[in-house]
């Protein structure tokens, strides 16, 4: 009888590697035919080399490590985001700014630990993989709420790209606007379209649009994250001296003042958009599964995650406060809304040159970031609705010089271009930076970075309702959704105001 069941279990696990062929194939048309018929599974020595190519779900081995996380939640929490914090601070003065760049530091890695346990679900070790934010919704919450997610993730991913095609326009004006003010001087006014550098901005990105998919995108990661800390050490170093200098501007503790600097109104609508603009600087959550999905699966994935996320928390936290914090002294209350580009410093003019051209070097990759999920989600329903096309679903090799070889799908040439165009002109009509990434922050922080993780927190842990964890997690998530309403309704304000104020041929300051 033993030799029954050795059959049985040689069969089985014949099966095993014939379904993870297979699932491979289908999900990414990686096996060739020649290879398929090249796969021995006579002996069980070739079961365990199959093995070590695929994961637990069929996929092909995961390889990502808590750096290239890190590297990953770094590209994508360090970007534009800082650039207005010291404008941010100035509205809010000395106590509440720094109060507030801590809370929403706290809020958001409080909740990216409970993001990271349901990656994999029911179980957070051994479940099942969910490959994107939505899907964790899905297995978590299901129905409406499912739905509701995806709507505000990938709302909240396309107005991300608009932003950084808005955000790369201005660095990119930015340099030849500083190398007009030292050859003709500060008091020229040096107007420069932005519009030819959003269409280079999205020539750039139709090209690396074509890369499959994140697993692909971890070197341009770690780029986008070496640019990062370049432009905000500049912004601080330029900061600190000025303040050093002695020609720091004027501060007080609760920012700009009522009669002085702005009227009262001003006041409070500005307070609104500098909580909407700190809100956006936090904005990660919504691509928290898709750069855990990297993870190799030991150790498990989601104390890799929480390791990453506090290391990515941290240092940018860090950098948050002191480019805030410095910028605020050194601009005081007439704080620019971007520092670099606001023309807060005009010299040394080569390195606020160096400056932008690192802030647009890291959302080349940073967009790539925020972009693939929504890529990757069009694809995977167009695949599914129409699995006969072979316009949808064929891949054509291409020898690419110095790449090597490359799959070439003629409907991600089309869809991901034709989004990148989409985007650009949409940043063409509302070249506005700071509100528009408050309005961003206010839309997307209580949903994706409180309201979800929190929701399915209590429903996995099977949380009895009054209980004293039950209450305070609620408490919390209906002051986040209070700030939020409040961050955007500054941020509507701010955009009506700039509309009636907008002169479309000239640089956006």
């Amino acid at each position: 009888m033993g030799w029954k069941k050795d059959v049985k279990l040689l069969s089985g696990r014949v099966h095993k590697v014939i379904v993870q062929c297979k699932t491979e194939r289908d999900r990414a048309n990686h096996w060739s035919v020649s290879e398929m018929n090249n796969m021995h599974i006579e002996t069980p020595e070739n079961f365990s080399d199959a093995g070590k190519n695929f994961d637990d779900d069929g996929r092909i081995k995961r390889t990502g490590t808590w750096v290239t996380a890190s590297a990953h939640i770094i590209t994508a929490v360090i970007g534009s985001g800082v650039l207005s914090l010291a404008w941010a601070i100035a509205q809010m003065g000395w106590v509440a700014g720094p109060a507030v760049l801590f809370a929403f530091s706290c809020i958001t890695y409080f909740t990216s630990t409970l993001l990271a346990d349901c990656y994999r679900s029911p179980d957070s070790v051994h479940g099942k993989r969910n490959y994107t934010y939505s899907e964790v919704v899905k297995s978590n919450l299901g129905g409406r709420k499912f739905q509701l997610c995806g709507l505000a993730q990938y709302m909240n991913l396309v107005g991300v790209t608009v932003g950084y095609t808005i955000t790369a326009s201005i660095s990119m004006v930015a340099v030849k606007r500083s190398n007009c003010f030292h050859k003709h001087g500060h008091q020229d006014k040096c107007y420069i379209s932005n519009t030819p550098f959003m269409i280079i901005f999205a020539c750039i990105q139709i090209g690396l649009s074509q890369i499959p998919n994140f697993h692909k995108l971890s070197w341009l990661s770690i780029v986008a994250a070496v640019m990062s800390f370049a432009y905000s050490s500049i912004g601080l170093g330029l900061s600190l001296a000025k303040v050093v200098g002695g020609s720091h501007g004027r501060t007080s503790l609760t920012g700009v003042q009522v009669g002085v600097d702005v009227t009262a109104s001003e006041k409070v609508w500005r307070m609104f958009r500098a909580i909407g603009d700190i809100a956006f600087a936090y904005a990660f959550s919504n691509v928290l599964i898709e750069i855990q999905d990297t993870l190799k699966s030991s150790p498990p994935e989601n104390k890799a995650m929480k390791r990453a996320s506090l290391i990515g928390i941290m240092t940018t936290t860090l950098f948050y406060v002191l480019c805030g914090c410095l910028g605020y002294a050194a601009f005081g209350n007439d704080a620019p809304g971007n520092f670099l580009t606001g023309f807060g410093f005009y010299e040394p003019f080569w390195l606020i040159d160096f400056a932008n051209v690192c802030i647009a070097v890291h959302l080349v990759g940073a967009y790539q970031v925020f972009v693939q999920p929504i890529f990757g989600f069009v694809e995977r329903c167009s695949k599914e609705r129409w699995p006969e096309s072979n316009f949808i679903n064929g891949e054509h090799a291409l020898n690419v010089p110095l790449c090597g070889s490359y799959n070439l799908n003629l409907f991600r040439v089309v869809w991901r271009s034709s989004y990148v165009i989409i985007t650009a002109v949409i940043a063409m009509l509302l070249p506005f930076f700071n509100d528009f990434l408050s309005l961003i922050g206010a839309l997307s922080f209580w949903p994706l970075t409180v309201y979800f993780p929190i929701e399915m927190y209590i429903k996995r842990s099977k949380m009895q309702k009054f209980s004293f964890t039950w209450t305070w997690l609620k408490i919390l998530n209906w002051v986040c959704l209070i700030i939020s309403i409040i961050s955007a309704t500054g941020s509507i304000q701010g955009l009506a105001s700039d509309l009636k104020k907008y002169k479309p041929f000239q640089a956006q300051q």
